[in-house]
C-alpha cells in the first residue's frame, strides 16, 4: 500500500513541476457504426414506380454502415506520460437494417451528433491509449424515429504519432442510452489527427 500511495505521489509531483502546454489540432475519419442488442422491430412504407404505396410491419436485422466523424481537440500536456483532451466532433453514425421479410424494403439509418469527450491520453514514446466519457446530442435523423435526443457513452482507443503534427487513431465508443427502443449507439473509429506546433 505504501509504495502504491509513493507512486501515486510521485505521478502528482511530476504533474505539478512539469511544463503544461496546450496545443489544439483536428480529427478527421471513417465511422464503422450499428446498432446494439439483436434485431429490430419497426414499421415500413415505400412507394413503387406505379405509384403503388406499401405498408406493414417487420422485423430487420442490424448491420454496420461506413460514414463519417470530424472535429477540433486541445491537447493539454500535463507530463510526459499523461495528456487531458477535451474534443468536439461531429459525427455521422447509425446502421442498416436488412429486412427478414422479402416482400418489403431494406434500409440504411443515419443519426447525426454533435457530441464532446473529455479524453485521457496516455503516452509512450510515439503510441498513446486514451479513453473519456461522451456526451452526444441528436441533429438530424433519417428512416428511423427516435426515443431520446440525447447519448452518453465511453470511447477507448489507441494512436500513434507519426511526426511531431500527424497522426493516426482507432477507437470503439460505445453508448449508455437506449437511443431506440433497446438499441444502444457501437461506434468504431479509425482516422487522423494533426496537431498545431505539438511540443514533446
Amino acid at each position: 500500500m505504501k509504495k502504491i500511495i509513493s507512486l501515486f505521489a510521485l505521478l502528482i509531483s511530476a504533474i505539478a513541476f512539469s511544463q503544461v502546454t496546450f496545443n489544439p489540432g483536428i480529427r478527421i475519419g471513417a465511422n464503422i457504426s450499428h446498432f446494439s442488442d439483436g434485431p429490430a422491430h419497426q414499421a415500413w412504407n415505400y412507394t413503387d414506380s406505379n405509384h403503388y404505396y406499401y405498408y406493414g410491419y417487420n422485423t430487420f436485422d442490424i448491420k454496420s454502415k461506413a460514414d463519417l466523424y470530424i472535429g477540433f481537440q486541445g491537447n493539454i500536456r500535463f507530463a510526459k506520460i499523461y495528456a487531458l483532451q477535451p474534443e468536439l466532433y461531429y459525427s455521422r453514425q447509425g446502421a442498416k437494417f436488412e429486412s427478414q421479410d422479402s416482400s418489403a424494403p431494406s434500409k440504411t439509418v443515419t443519426v447525426s451528433y454533435l457530441g464532446a469527450a473529455m479524453v485521457n491520453k496516455f503516452y509512450f514514446d510515439k503510441f498513446n491509449i486514451h479513453f473519456g466519457p461522451t456526451l452526444e446530442l441528436l441533429t438530424d435523423h433519417k428512416n428511423i424515429d427516435f426515443t431520446t435526443d440525447a447519448d452518453l457513452g465511453i470511447l477507448f482507443g489507441t494512436g500513434y504519432d507519426i511526426t511531431k503534427n500527424i497522426g493516426i487513431e482507432a477507437r470503439i465508443k460505445k453508448g449508455f442510452v437506449h437511443v431506440y427502443n433497446n438499441h444502444t449507439n457501437v461506434t468504431f473509429q479509425a482516422g487522423v489527427y494533426y496537431t498545431f506546433n505539438m511540443k514533446k
